[in-house]
């Protein structure tokens, strides 16, 4: 069964981009690890969403993944109420919510003329 977590937290004053930039350059390799995506959810607020095999893999992964957060500690700022520097939530995905089927052919229809338009700008740079 797919698994999820999801970590807040909340950057320094001045250090969003240095947060921001750190997560683009990281290559997480952990067994199990499908997907993630970083969510700016406020000034200085974001999440961190990562979509794993089972919970078992988060589980296991957990010891490689405090070893990411003590590389970006020095950016963050501690949450208040006891939790530190990080609010992380983890489970089983329960229900999947899917788009409808136009909005799924509209967002792809969208893309893929972003591609294009890209691919041309490359061109012409050259």
């Amino acid at each position: 069964m797919t698994a999820m977590n999801v970590v807040r937290f909340r950057v320094k004053p001045g250090c969003e981009q240095k947060f921001i930039d750190a997560h683009q350059s990281m290559r997480p390799n952990f067994k199990g690890f499908l997907s993630g995506r970083v969510v700016r959810t406020g000034d200085r607020t974001f999440c961190m969403v990562g979509e794993w095999r089972n919970f078992d893999a988060i589980a296991a992964a957990r010891p490689e993944m405090i070893g990411l957060l003590d590389s970006l500690r020095d950016l963050l700022e501690d949450l208040g109420g006891g939790l530190g520097v990080t609010d992380p939530v983890s489970g089983d995905v329960v229900v999947t919510l899917g788009a409808p089927r136009a909005a799924r052919k509209a967002a792809k229809k969208k893309s893929a003329g972003k591609k294009k338009k890209s691919k041309a700008g490359k061109r012409k740079r050259r």
